[in-house]
């Protein structure tokens, strides 16, 4: 998957002849690339204009997070334990902020809507349980969305239903550019 962390090649580097793109053609193989990372991820067609550009971040991707719904209201996404566990075999308390984040910040971004973007300005969580196995659940439901803030609520279960942490997060909306 492309991540939209990859380095260019280092000024000096040439493409061999024949391969010479277009700043557009190049654009346009970024976006083709994108738009398959979005699709890997669950992400709803409807949202693939917006984020061709961009991608879903290489972190969403090594995390191996996949959207199940998408909504400034509600957001939800699972994301495997395996590969995402601390030394002592179970759900890092960090990859439990990740999926927080990620939610909160996709649903403040779509409340922003065109020509705006939101910001984190502040992530917590209480950590409940324990995982060691199995896919967690992150539901993310907005409690706040304004004109400047949007704040979510995003509660992490396990197959099981049960509450393994709750986090929440709020992002400054403003124009893109100020």
């Amino acid at each position: 998957m492309m991540d939209n962390f990859t380095p260019a090649k280092p000024a000096g580097e040439r493409q061999p002849t024949g391969e010479a793109q277009s700043a557009e053609e190049s654009r346009s193989v970024v976006e083709a690339q994108f738009r398959k990372e979005l699709f890997a991820a669950g992400v709803p067609e409807h949202l693939h204009d917006w984020l061709a550009e961009y991608g879903i971040g290489a972190l969403v991707v090594k995390m191996g997070i996949r959207f199940l719904e998408m909504s400034p209201e509600r957001t939800v996404a699972t994301m495997p334990v395996e590969g995402n566990t601390q030394v002592a075999g179970i759900l890092h308390g960090g990859a439990h902020v990740v999926l927080a984040e990620t939610l909160g910040s996709f649903a403040a971004g779509m409340h922003a809507g065109p020509g705006r973007q939101a910001l984190g300005i502040e992530v917590g969580a209480t950590h409940h349980r324990a995982v060691a196995a199995g896919t967690v659940t992150g539901t993310c439901t907005a409690i706040h969305l304004g004109r400047t803030l949007a704040t979510h609520e995003i509660v992490m279960t396990d197959e099981q239903g049960r509450r393994l942490s709750t986090a929440r997060i709020t992002n400054l909306i403003r124009d893109i550019g100020a």
